[in-house]
C-alpha cells in the first residue's frame, strides 16, 4: 500500500471486522477529525500513518511482532 490509498467501502470494511457499517463510519469520521485519514466514497487515505498505529489498539503491534518472527524463522 505504497500511496496509502485503500479502494474499499464501509460496507466491505464492516463486514471484515465483524461489526455494522455505522461503528465503521462513527471510527472513520474520528479519524478524519483527527487528520489521520481521509475518506471519500469507497476510499481510504492514510494521512498520517504513524498515528493511525497509535490510534489502534495493542492487538496491531503484537500482529506485527509475530509477523517478524515469522519472517525471521
Amino acid at each position: 500500500m505504497g500511496s496509502g490509498l485503500l479502494r474499499i467501502t464501509h460496507e466491505f470494511l464492516a463486514m471484515m471486522l465483524g461489526t455494522d457499517r455505522p461503528s465503521v463510519s462513527l471510527a472513520a469520521g474520528a479519524l478524519q477529525k483527527k487528520k489521520i485519514i481521509e475518506y471519500s466514497h469507497g476510499a481510504v487515505k492514510v494521512l498520517n500513518r504513524k498515528k493511525l498505529e497509535s490510534s489502534a489498539c495493542e492487538c496491531y503491534s503484537v500482529i506485527q511482532n509475530f509477523n517478524a518472527e515469522s519472517v525471521t524463522k
